[in-house]
């Protein structure tokens, strides 16, 4: 019979972070996301859980230097002082070249209610979805949304193949939510077509919308529709154009290296 030996060097949490500097010892050592309850107080129970997830802190040229919790990356106080992190949004486009709208659930801790572009959320800051140059962010963003266009609409990865999506560009903007929450973030701008089924997860997404051009068109001048400011900027500076191209002529538009500043 073999038997494997413990005798080994103590281990001590400032043995393991010599030893292995990979290891973000951070999160271990902040307080539990529920243990602050004046920020989180009154919220659904699910998305505070949700705020446990692990976000890719980033400089300011897109390249990672951390991670953080999703709510730490989401209050005010902390992008206010610079907190920054990575995000991609799905533009997902039918046979019919119409886009596919949600509406964010009113559970939802930030921008509840509002509409935005098919699936908007944040790589892990974990290795599969995690990467320091374009090449393995795309990647990375690329899994991240997979993930959770499952999670969000209930669409099977099958029918949204990685190979599939088109990465066009990155956008770096900042927009507050209300007075404690917001964004400040580097999103990943995604493409894919494909006709799928949806599922959807009531406590992410409250309705869902195929929409051609004319009628987002349109739904921008209803005052009474809310849209996220994400998608807001995306629609004001290349959406449109980029939509006329989905048959022919999108190439020239795909991986853009340069951040675009909002």
């Amino acid at each position: 019979m073999t038997t494997t030996s413990t005798e080994t060097q103590t281990i001590t949490a400032d043995n393991v972070i010599r030893l292995f500097p990979e290891v973000d010892n951070h999160l271990a050592s902040s307080p539990h996301v529920g243990d602050s309850e004046n920020d989180l107080r009154g919220y659904d129970e699910e998305q505070i859980r949700l705020m446990e997830e692990v976000c890719i802190v980033l400089d300011q040229n897109d390249v990672p230097i951390g991670s953080a919790s999703k709510k730490v990356c989401h209050l005010m106080k902390n992008i206010n002082d610079g907190l920054l992190h990575r995000a991609f949004s799905v533009f997902l486009f039918d046979s019919e070249n119409r886009l596919l709208l949600q509406q964010r659930a009113s559970e939802k801790i930030t921008f509840p209610d509002m509409w935005t572009n098919t699936c908007c959320s944040h790589p892990l800051g974990v290795p599969s979805e995690t990467g320091s140059d374009l090449d393995a962010a795309v990647q990375g963003v690329t899994r991240a949304a997979q993930r959770k266009l499952y999670h969000e609409l209930g669409i099977e990865a099958s029918q949204v193949p990685f190979e599939d999506f088109r990465f066009l560009t990155r956008i770096h903007y900042k927009a507050p939510s209300d007075g404690t929450w917001g964004e400040h973030e580097i999103d990943y701008i995604l493409f894919i077509h494909a006709d799928v089924d949806l599922d959807v997860n009531t406590n992410e997404v409250q309705d869902t919308r195929y929409v051609s051009g004319t009628e987002l068109q349109t739904m921008f001048t209803n005052g009474d529709i809310k849209f996220t400011p994400w998608f807001q900027l995306i629609c004001q500076s290349m959406l449109f154009e980029w939509w006329e191209h989905l048959d022919g002529g999108l190439e020239k538009y795909l991986g853009e290296k340069q951040i675009r500043r909002m």
